[in-house]
């Protein structure tokens, strides 16, 4: 297989967006001052379906072949999988957001680059020694960012780690199921599952109100709108013309805009000792990304 030519025009889009991704946990925080987080992940899914919704008919409309029946099935087969896996993940991770700071929050959820590969081993697929170097040092970073004096992970940060492993198995069943769909349409299907799974959700353990909703309104149309759809059309877009390894290198970079976002914008400053493990988490994850990739991994949404 030829190696992709990038092309800068493509990384800068994953750069975009990257940086709307990290910024969306501070919206995810502060979105949660007036709703609940099963309220947030449904209203932001449905908005982000109704974002992609228009995408996916105009190429619908300009294709030259017509899907069969069959893509049909495949299409929505995958796509409410993937938004089943979704719905656990994000609100695994907009609960843990409760109780941790935005900063860990990106970071810790940046795990799922490094566990992909690993649960990859299941499908028989063989991981390199410098995997399992990357792991290690994540594991280590993971402990110099969560861990107090107790030893104990905190409620916020197991369940982030919980929500990366889940992201992990989103990112398996998207290279699995989603091979040659239309990725954006699969991403419209999986954002309008996880806002009915979400929306029943909401209704049996929250009461939300329309003043609520409209105090939230600015965080949730920043992650609906940018967050579930901008962003993911970058991606989409961007990783036509960017190398694999290269193109999870760059989305990855959202851990760093994470920090950053909550250091400038709600004030929420890392300890020393918290920054040590950013920095090693953060090389765990380049590690992860550069030598002895797995053939036939696929580091996002498939196009």
């Amino acid at each position: 297989m030829n190696k992709k030519k990038t092309n800068p025009v493509n990384a800068l889009f994953l750069v975009l967006a990257a940086v709307i991704w990290g910024s969306a946990f501070v919206a995810q925080s502060v979105g949660m001052d007036f709703i609940g987080p099963f309220t947030f992940n449904a209203v932001r899914s449905l908005i982000g379906a109704l974002v992609l919704l228009p995408l996916v008919c105009t190429r619908r409309s300009r294709a030259s072949v017509k899907p069969s029946d069959e893509d049909r099935k495949r299409l929505w087969t995958a796509g409410i999988l993937c938004g089943l896996i979704l719905t656990v993940a994000s609100n695994l991770q907009q609960i843990g957001l409760l109780y941790t700071t935005v900063g860990k929050s990106g970071f810790i959820t940046a795990l799922y680059i490094i566990l992909v590969p690993v649960l990859g081993i299941f499908l028989g697929r063989k991981t390199s020694l410098t995997t399992w170097i990357s792991v290690a040092l994540a594991v280590a970073g993971l402990y110099l960012l969560c861990m107090s004096e107790k030893l104990v992970l905190g409620r916020g940060d197991l369940l982030t780690v919980l929500c990366a492993v889940v992201f992990s198995f989103h990112i398996m069943a998207v290279d699995t199921k989603a091979v040659n769909l239309d990725g954006v349409a699969v991403s419209c299907i999986q954002f309008l599952t996880c806002a009915v799974l979400s929306g029943i959700a909401m209704l049996i353990t929250e009461h939300p109100s329309l003043q609520a909703l409209w105090a939230a309104r600015i965080p949730i149309l920043y992650a609906g709108v940018m967050s579930c759809g901008v962003a993911y059309t970058l991606q989409i877009v961007g990783q036509q013309g960017v190398e694999p390894t290269l193109a999870s290198l760059l989305m990855s970079l959202e851990s760093v805009v994470a920090v950053l976002a909550g250091w400038i914008l709600l004030g929420q400053v890392l300890t020393i000792r918290e920054g040590i493990g950013c920095i090693v988490m953060f090389i765990a994850i380049i590690l992860a990304q550069l030598p002895g990739k797995t053939k036939g991994r696929s580091d996002g949404q498939t196009t």
